[in-house]
């Protein structure tokens, strides 16, 4: 019973904190981030051809190795307005990734992980003449060490960026509530654009922000974004104007803005 009453007593805070309000810039109804990881060969040889044919600007959260890969490549993108992001300098997981096991998140220490992404944030602006205020999480995971020792570094990552998006998550971020240290990431990878649409239409019906997330951007493959559903959502995005389609920056900063006033 005392249960009970302690959920009336709460339910109306509840309910306040469910339906708080938030205005989107020019009277658009949602946030749409596009996102791809790794700083992939193919986000810059073939992705950011079709997103700059449609004048629509995504994040890439790269790794300073894979920028110089397809150096050209990735300043053309920064010329093109394209953002960059941090995403490690080693790319550090879970050990239980096997291929992950010499550099793995359980042998980290929080000054350790502080001391990477700032040299990767020191290198993309070397190789790019960008300064890096945003950041996804390697696998989405958002600790290290182990047991006893485990710690989480999101307090690392807000104390050094504007955002961090994790990955593989299941909903989108309400923008009154998200914390900013752990933006939702949605996966985009191997699904067709009517399965992409139908996220957007939920977001979209409770005024949300998605941040969809991929890795490869070709015609078909593992871990891809298929360029037949990217080229039919970004033009479905430019016809729909109830959208604010905008890197993940401009939108995390704009969520920053509202809050300090």
């Amino acid at each position: 019973m005392q249960r009970v009453l302690s959920l009336l007593f709460l339910l109306p805070f509840i309910t306040m904190a469910q339906t708080q309000n938030f205005n989107w810039p020019e009277g658009k109804q949602m946030g749409l981030s596009l996102s791809w990881d790794d700083a992939r060969d193919s986000q810059v040889t073939v992705g950011t051809a079709i997103l700059d044919n449609f004048d629509i600007k995504a994040t890439f959260y790269v790794l300073p190795s894979g920028v110089e890969r397809q150096l050209s490549g990735w300043k053309k993108a920064v010329a093109s307005g394209h953002e960059i992001a941090n995403h490690s300098l080693n790319h550090p997981c879970s050990g239980n990734f096997l291929w992950a096991r010499a550099n793995a998140l359980e042998g980290y220490s929080l000054q350790q992980m502080e001391s990477e992404l700032l040299k990767a944030n020191s290198e993309l602006n070397r190789l790019l003449g960008v300064k890096v205020n945003h950041f996804a999480y390697p696998c989405g995971q958002t600790f290290v060490n182990r047991g006893e020792n485990t710690q989480s570094y999101v307090p690392v990552i807000a104390r050094n960026f504007v955002s961090g998006r994790t990955w593989l998550d299941e909903a989108p971020n309400d923008p009154a509530f998200v914390d900013l240290a752990q933006v939702t990431g949605v996966e985009m990878d191997g699904k067709n654009f009517e399965e992409i649409k139908a996220l957007i239409d939920t977001a979209k019906k409770d005024g949300l922000w998605l941040v969809l997330a991929g890795h490869e951007i070709n015609i078909e493959g593992e871990q891809t974004t298929q360029t037949e559903a990217l080229t039919k959502l970004l033009r479905y995005l430019k016809t729909d104007n109830s959208i604010w389609v905008a890197p993940v920056g401009s939108i995390a900063e704009y969520i920053q803005g509202t809050r300090a006033k």
